[in-house]
């Protein structure tokens, strides 16, 4: 499972050290950022003269999940909704699995729209990894790993039905419009809200939920999308959002600027680098960190802004950065005090000839070439799990489902998140306008925002200090953010996704506009 471009996320470092030679993101995912989400993988080159095969016709298969504590009966949909242009032109097949549980007043139950991140990231990361009625184990996954699911005792089916959506280009959604015109739309930051804000109000009609209270789970970029389709959908579409839980959201794609002038994004990855460190130790909270916090948000900035001519104040940032990191002091000085992520992930476990993963900086792997000033390696989440969560929701639609499709399943395409088109503003795109608009518009729209502590893509500081900015609208509460265990994507930790589906229900339960008790729900 999750999450925004990596892109903007890495910057081959060329400093002292040097960082993987990492593309775009997921978080999961991840992407991801959502999230989850790589390398150098990329998408089928077919002709765009070459025919466009159909797609299964929608299979709905009814579907039951036996636990100690309940039992849960529910149906499952796969299928697609075709978008068209003004015109009535075919654009892309847009895929979905949906989960609904069979009880009284099904149309009234609340249901999720689930969307992971990249751009380009497929939504199976959440769906086995999360929320789904079945998840594929993560404890010590790698390529070679079986890709067999198991019954998902934490899925969220009790107290909301599911629908995994995959934007045009992931998982088998496809453009099968003509030309590069149709592309360029859908691989755009506003063609994609736009798009996909149709896809949900169409699936809403067709299935009878209009009356449903209807929320957006999304991971990473998934998590940018999330504030941006609530206001789309409430202007354009005439389709209201209860809430939104955002998994490592990337809120501010501007935040994370590379310039060295820009304190920002190095002061609020020290929590998540501090947080990896101590974790060593043992288990690790986010009131752990509060004097981490602190000095990133004080002393640092304060000799950060001081510019390197200042020995003394380089010095003390050297010092503190060690001290709370782990890293050797000399090397923080070379750099200056700024540890940029890249960095981080090739010399926190240099010593021992490791090299950390770009979602989760507590796994790692073996370093390729550890004696060399630049490295290449495959991601220990990115690479490593692509395999099997590829094969896992690939069984899922043609076994359990009935889906049958040859095609590869795209977890994670990465022509997507190079092609994308990021628009021609001034400044960069942000979702963090969006969410203050509509928790300024609707005083029922409640907002759960969840980060892991090591989770150095979209850490969690950086998410807290927008929050900060956000004038209270009233009522007070409306916007929990809660910071987890865990990397981008935090709930492949056991505890973490307990936590995570219990703050969800809270959130879903609580915005509905009244309690739904069905059969099987606890």
């Amino acid at each position: 499972m999750i999450a925004f471009l990596r892109r903007l996320a890495v910057c081959v470092g060329l400093l002292i050290v040097a960082a993987p030679l990492a593309a775009e993101d997921l978080t999961k995912g991840a992407s991801p950022p959502s999230a989850p989400h790589g390398s150098t993988k990329s998408a089928d080159t077919k002709s765009s003269t070459a025919p466009v095969r159909p797609l299964p016709a929608e299979a709905t298969t009814t579907q039951v999940l036996n636990f100690a504590s309940r039992k849960l009966d529910f149906k499952a949909t796969a299928g697609s909704i075709q978008l068209s242009d003004d015109k009535g032109a075919p654009e892309a097949d847009v895929c979905y699995i949906a989960y609904q549980l069979n009880a009284p007043d099904a149309h009234k139950r609340p249901v999720t729209f689930v969307f992971n991140g990249g751009p380009g990231a497929g939504s199976a990361w959440l769906q086995l990894g999360a929320v789904g009625p079945w998840r594929l184990p993560t404890n010590s996954l790698s390529p070679s790993s079986s890709p067999t699911v198991v019954d998902n005792e934490d899925t969220w089916l009790d107290f909301t039905d599911l629908v995994f959506i995959d934007p045009p280009g992931s998982g088998y959604s496809r453009i099968i419009g003509p030309g590069d015109d149709v592309r360029k739309k859908l691989w755009s930051v506003n063609g994609d809200i736009e798009a996909l804000s149709v896809v949900v109000r169409r699936w809403l009609a067709e299935n009878d939920r209009l009356a449903s209270p209807k929320f957006i789970l999304g991971e990473s970029y998934g998590g940018f999308r999330g504030p941006r389709l609530a206001e789309e959908l409430a202007t354009k579409q005439g389709v209201g959002i209860n809430g939104l839980v955002l998994i490592s959201p990337a809120l501010d794609l501007g935040a994370d600027s590379a310039d060295v002038t820009n304190p920002l994004p190095f002061a609020v990855r020290l929590p998540s680098y501090a947080a990896a460190f101590r974790e060593r130790s043992g288990k690790v909270t986010r009131k752990d960190l509060e004097d981490v916090e602190n000095y990133a948000r004080h002393d640092y900035l304060l000799d950060f802004l001081s510019g390197p001519k200042d020995a003394a104040a380089v010095g003390r940032m050297a010092q503190h950065v060690s001290e709370l990191t782990g890293l050797n002091e000399e090397l923080v000085k070379q750099l200056g005090g700024r540890v940029d992520k890249d960095a981080f992930l090739r010399e926190f476990d240099r010593q021992q000839g490791k090299v950390a993963a770009f979602y989760d900086v507590t796994i790692s792997a073996n370093d390729p070439e550890p004696n060399r000033y630049r490295s290449r390696w495959l991601d220990p989440v990115v690479d490593g799990f692509d395999a099997p969560f590829s094969s896992a929701v690939m069984g899922i639609y043609n076994d359990r489902l009935g889906w049958k499709i040859d095609e590869r399943y795209e977890l994670l395409n990465e022509a997507v998140s190079h092609a994308w088109n990021w628009g021609s503003g001034l400044e960069p795109p942000r979702a963090i306008f969006a969410l203050q608009r509509m928790l300024a518009l609707d005083p029922n729209f409640n907002v759960l925002i969840s980060h892991g502590l090591t989770d150095v893509q979209t850490p969690y500081l950086g998410t807290q200090m927008l929050l900060d900015q956000i004038p209270d609208y009233g009522p007070s509460g409306r916007v929990k953010l809660k910071v987890y265990g865990g990397g981008h994507m935090h709930y492949l930790r056991d505890e973490t996704r307990k936590a995570l589906r219990e703050d969800a229900r809270q959130l879903i339960e609580g915005s509905s506009d009244s309690a739904v008790t069905t059969p099987g729900t606890e």
